[in-house]
Order: structure tokens, then C-alpha cells, then sequence
């Protein structure tokens, strides 16, 4: 009984720590931008035969605001001097940075490592996720 208190406390005591709180959060957020940054690249590429870099950068449309939506539910919070439009336009500029280094992941694992499309993509999407979280952490929503 006295290791369920120890293990209940040591949960507590991590849980109030914000900032591996929101990294814990922002991995929830980061997994359901994945999931809808797979499903439209699976869709563009496979269903509608569009070239892999195209369907990255479609599904990097999609999968962005997924990210900047519930990323703004559930991790950060408004900043006061910016508007939604002018928040997700920053989202929007700082995350072509990770679209490029996507892309460029993507490129070197189909054509030079002949990786699979959307096992390529899948590993861009884990290489890339820190960045994201550090570039919001840092520049958009700093403290």
C-alpha cells in the first residue's frame, strides 16, 4: 500500500511540473497532428496518385492546423497581443522550416535510401516533431 501512495505522489509531483505537463500534452497533440498528417499524405499518395513531395506539403497544410488547433487546446496559451489569424500565421511561417527539413528527409529516404513513401514519412514525422515543439516553445509561445 505504502509503494501505490509512493508511486501516486511521484505521479503528482511530475504532473505539477508545467513543463513535462505540456511536454506530455504536446505529445498528445503532436500524435493527432500525425494522425491527420499520415492520412492525408496516405490519401494523396496512394489514392490520388500525387507525387510524395506534393502530398508532404498537402498533408503538412492539414496536419499544421490539426497541430496549431489542438496544440491551442490543450498546451499553450493565447498570447494576449496576438489575434487568431495573426497566431496561426506564425505557426504557419515558423513551420515551413519544418516542412523543409521534412521534405528534405523525405527526399534523401525515397530517392537515395529507397525507403517507401509512407515509411519515409513516418520517419520524417519523428525526426521533425521536436523541432516543432521547440520553434512554438520558443518563438511564438515564449514566456
Amino acid at each position: 500500500m505504502n509503494e501505490k501512495k509512493t508511486n501516486q505522489n511521484l505521479i503528482q509531483k511530475l504532473w505539477s511540473n508545467r513543463e513535462l505537463r505540456n511536454l506530455f500534452l504536446y505529445l498528445i497533440v503532436g500524435g493527432l497532428a500525425t494522425i491527420v498528417e499520415w492520412a492525408c499524405f496516405w490519401v494523396f499518395d496512394s489514392k490520388f496518385g500525387i507525387h510524395y513531395m506534393i502530398a508532404t506539403a498537402l498533408a503538412f497544410v492539414f496536419s499544421t492546423f490539426a497541430n496549431w488547433l489542438f496544440g491551442r487546446l490543450l498546451v499553450f496559451q493565447k498570447r494576449e497581443n496576438f489575434s487568431v489569424w495573426k497566431e496561426l500565421a506564425a505557426i504557419y511561417a515558423t513551420s515551413i522550416g519544418g516542412l523543409l527539413f521534412n521534405l528534405a528527409i523525405m527526399y534523401v529516404l525515397v530517392e537515395w535510401v529507397h525507403v517507401g513513401n509512407m515509411i519515409a514519412k513516418i520517419i520524417a514525422t519523428g525526426i521533425v516533431f521536436i523541432y516543432n515543439y521547440v520553434i512554438r516553445k520558443v518563438l511564438i509561445y515564449k514566456q
